[in-house]
């Protein structure tokens, strides 16, 4: 194939690429953005940073329906972005790590310096 551009190094095309990681974590990456582009899913994230929160808390402060919150929060649990544990009789979710802690910062911090 014919270099179109003078800047195109095929060498160092192939060494970025190798930085890429496989389509298996793509897709994974993929699904985590496409989660975040709900805005109940973003915001029960946000809640949920500051404070370990049952669907009932979660409902109350959102003011959408237990079904929206439930909703949000297996797609949430599905790509382990909150997790979950029983205390008594209640079912706790909370931040899964600080990756996602800091992903929902660091996406806060580049927005409210472009405002």
């Amino acid at each position: 194939m014919q270099n179109k551009c003078k800047r195109v190094s095929i060498e160092q095309i192939k060494t970025l690429m190798q930085k890429v990681p496989d389509a298996e974590i793509i897709t994974r990456m993929s699904a985590i953005f496409q989660a975040l582009q709900s805005d109940t899913r973003l915001k029960i994230l946000f809640l949920l940073r500051h404070k370990e929160m049952c669907v009932c808390e979660l409902e109350e402060e959102l003011e959408v329906t237990q079904s929206a919150v439930s909703h949000g929060l297996r797609t949430l649990r599905q790509l382990d972005l909150v997790r979950v544990r029983r205390e008594g009789k209640f079912t706790v979710y909370y931040i899964a790590d600080e990756h996602v802690r800091t992903l929902i910062e660091m996406c806060l911090e580049h927005v409210e310096e472009k405002a």
